[in-house]
C-alpha cells in the first residue's frame, strides 16, 4: 500500500482470495487475482489498521480477535510442504478489537474477544501480497453459523461507527466458490451460469440506478440471483461482501474482474 496520507474508512474492499495459498505458491491460474491485489494495494493510502472479515471463520457470536501477536493458521490441506512454513507476522491491535466489540455490543449483539486465535489464510494470504512487509496491525471478524445474510449486513452497519478511525476493512472471501467446478470441465452451460452471476453482482453492487433499498434486498435475497446455488452451494465466501455493503451502504467506486482456476470473479472496492 502506498505510505502518503493515511486512507478514510471509506477505504472498504471486497476480495476473490483464491484457493488456500496457492496464489503464494505461484500458480498461474491466479495469476490475474495476485494482479489485482497488487494493483488494489498501489492505489489506497496506508491505513492505520486492517479488519478482515474471513469466509474461514464461523461462530455463533461475532467473535473478534484480540490477541496482540497472532499467529497463524495454515486451515488447508494436501498442499505441498511450503504452504505450512509461510510467515505473515502482522502484529494485532488489542485496542481496535475492543472498539469493534463495543460496536457490535451496542447494536445489541453478543460479540466476544478472543485473545488466542490466530489468523487464518484467508487473512495471511491476501495480505502477504497487498502488504508483504506485514508492519500494518490486523483484526480478524468471524462470520455468524447459521450465515443468515440480513445479520451481516447488520455487522456492517454496526461497523459503520469507525468511520473516525483511518482504516482499511476487507471482506475476504471469493465470488464464486463451487470447489467441484473448479475441477470439471469448462462447458459453454458452466460459464454462462459463471457470467449471469457474476454480471447480477456486478449490477447489485455498484449500478447507480439501484436504491440502497433494492441494494439491500437484492444481497439479502441472492439465493434468487442468476445461478446463485451453483456459483455458492455454500455461501460463507459470498457473505463477506454483505458485511462491506453494510459498512458502505453506496455502490461500489470501483470493481476488478478477473479469472481465477478458469472462472470468472470480482472484486469490489468503495
Amino acid at each position: 500500500m502506498s505510505s502518503s496520507a493515511k486512507a478514510p474508512l471509506g477505504s472498504v474492499l471486497y476480495i476473490s482470495h483464491g484457493g488456500g495459498p496457492l496464489p503464494l505458491l505461484g500458480d498461474a491460474a491466479h495469476k490475474e487475482m495476485v494482479d489485482n491485489l497488487k494493483h488494489v494495494a498501489t492505489i489506497l493510502p496506508r491505513p492505520s489498521a486492517i479488519v478482515v472479515i474471513s469466509a474461514h471463520w464461523e461462530e455463533a457470536r461475532p467473535t473478534i480477535t484480540a490477541g496482540a501477536n497472532p499467529s497463524l493458521l495454515y486451515d488447508y490441506y494436501g498442499f505441498p510442504k511450503e504452504s505450512y512454513e509461510i510467515t505473515y507476522p502482522a502484529p494485532g491491535e488489542p485496542s481496535l478489537a475492543r472498539r469493534i466489540y463495543e460496536l457490535l455490543k451496542n447494536d445489541g449483539m453478543a460479540p466476544v474477544l478472543d485473545e488466542q486465535r490466530g489468523f487464518d489464510h484467508g487473512l495471511f494470504v491476501p495480505l502477504k501480497i497487498m502488504v508483504p512487509e506485514a508492519n500494518i496491525p490486523c483484526v480478524q471478524l468471524s462470520l455468524l453459523k447459521g450465515l443468515r445474510p440480513s445479520e451481516h449486513v447488520r455487522i456492517g452497519k454496526a461497523l459503520a461507527g469507525l468511520t473516525d478511525e483511518p482504516l482499511f476493512v476487507i471482506g475476504s472471501g471469493f465470488s464464486f466458490h463451487n470447489l467441484q467446478a473448479f475441477f470439471s470441465p469448462a462447458t459453454s452451460q458452466v460459464r454462462s451460469m459463471n457470467e449471469a452471476f457474476e454480471q447480477w453482482l456486478i449490477e447489485t453492487c455498484s449500478s447507480h440506478e439501484v436504491s440502497e433499498d433494492e441494494r439491500e434486498r437484492r444481497l439479502v435475497n441472492w439465493k434468487s440471483a442468476p445461478a446463485a446455488r451453483y456459483c455458492h452451494p455454500r455461501e460463507e465466501h459470498l457473505l463477506p461482501l454483505h458485511v462491506c455493503y453494510g459498512l458502505a451502504q453506496s455502490p461500489a467506486k470501483q470493481v476488478f474482474r478477473f479469472k481465477v482456476m478458469g472462472k470468472m470473479a470480482s472484486a469490489y472496492l468503495w
